[in-house]
């Protein structure tokens, strides 16, 4: 069994070019290559398909409301601040008791696929809205039932892979997330376009039928290919060995299983330093480019559409740069990140800037979609020796993320 965890060092271009796409390492015996693949074909593939339905249904509300849903409902105050501050107080309400449920072996392998059931029933519920107080409402559950999605996900991945090989598939996994805020300002300027009076309903609550026909299949999917984690009961494609072999894999990069939850378990975490370091190393951009777009006079299409460029560097970002933490020292990545965010925060804050200068800024917010899965990667591979420690640190970086999210729309 492998036990090589460290990076490789002074690879020559061809070499890092090499390592990018080395996802099954030549010195892994052919059972651990063989598991990797399973564990890739089916935790990876669900986990990515599920990311990318719950952007989809977390940022439909602004590409509707870019797209007729103000001007039917006579919104004309700060309704979508609103309707983001109902999806992020029940985020950060329900992750606590979301992600805690999560790690628990025998619910890890359900949980997530009946609350993406839940939500994908309530996106559709949103097509059929007749007022504002009825959205304001979904909205809520919708950030109620994806709340331990993020996070748990994170936990998950941590749970069965390691080292490099962690920070290759959550890079990937993390692609997902863009990848889904982009599609969805294309299904709707598409909505928009071949469905407005279709059926006697306009372009914006088809977005959320299509939004809803993506999820269904995608849990359902779940519920066939998701193993959960190593002590969770084994799925039908897993043997008894591959099993076996998953946990040796823990003990061996000293990742400690899941054991029972308690109130030492919070004290053990605050007096920590990991929590403390970790939670406020996470700085990550939101972007409102579609409505300055709308502010500016773009066409519906337009203000649909530009935005989905930030979301394509995002994908790039993501992948490359979590695949390169993996190659080369994490901090210098997260560095070279966290400073291009910076540079176009202080273009945001003094704004009176040309506006060649402003959509470059906007764009450049894409390069932060790689710190979220370096971060998290490094979470999973520092605490590695501490299960509930390491789902208390990652519920402790999504809870001030989306508070603060929250708190943006006020």
């Amino acid at each position: 069994m492998s036990t090589d965890e460290t990076k490789p060092k002074r690879l020559s271009l061809w070499g890092v070019l090499k390592e990018i796409f080395n996802w099954y390492p030549s010195h892994y015996p052919s059972a651990e290559k063989k598991l990797l693949f399973k564990l890739d074909v089916s935790i990876l593939v669900f986990a990515c398909l599920c990311f990318f339905v719950k952007f989809l249904d977390q940022t439909n509300i602004s590409n509707a409301y870019v797209s007729g849903l103000k001007e039917d409902f006579e919104l004309y105050g700060n309704e979508l601040n609103y309707f983001n501050v109902c999806y992020y107080t029940a985020y950060v309400v329900f992750q606590v008791p979301g992600m805690l449920l999560m790690s628990r072996p025998k619910l890890a392998r359900w949980l997530l696929l009946t609350l993406e059931i839940l939500w994908g029933i309530v996106t559709f519920a949103q097509s059929r809205v007749t007022n504002v107080h009825q959205l304001f409402a979904a909205r809520f559950l919708v950030g109620m039932l994806e709340a331990p999605v993020f996070a748990g996900t994170h936990f998950i991945l941590g749970s069965w892979y390691s080292g490099p090989e962690l920070f290759k598939r959550a890079g990937t996994w993390f692609v997902c997330n863009p990848l889904g805020s982009m599609v969805s300002g294309y299904l709707q300027a598409a909505a928009y376009t071949n469905l407005s009076g279709v059926g006697g309903m306009p372009g914006w609550r088809w977005l959320f039928i299509i939004d809803g026909i993506f999820t269904i299949p995608v849990a359902l999917l779940g519920f066939v290919i998701f193993p959960g984690i190593p002590d969770s009961p084994r799925p039908f494609f897993l043997t008894e060995s591959d099993t076996d072999l998953a946990k040796q894999r823990l003990e061996k990069a000293r990742i400690r299983r899941p054991e029972r939850l308690g109130r030492d378990v919070f004290l053990h975490t605050l007096k920590r330093w990991h929590i403390w370091v970790f939670v406020f190393c996470y700085i990550y951009p939101s972007s409102y480019m579609n409505l300055w777009l709308k502010e500016e006079g773009y066409s519906v299409q337009q203000i649909n559409t530009l935005p989905t460029v930030t979301f394509a560097i995002t994908i790039v970002a993501s992948w490359l740069g979590t695949t390169l933490a993996s190659i080369y020292p994490s901090w210098t990545i997260y560095t070279l990140v966290e400073g291009s965010c910076m540079f176009a925060t202080i273009c945001m804050i003094v704004w009176d800037i040309p506006k060649g200068l402003k959509f470059f800024a906007w764009y450049l917010f894409g390069v932060s979609g790689c710190a979220s899965p370096i971060l998290y990667s490094t979470v999973n591979t520092i605490v590695k020796d501490d299960s509930e420690e390491r789902a208390l640190i990652m519920l402790g970086l999504t809870e001030l993320l989306d508070g603060a999210k929250g708190g943006q729309s006020l």
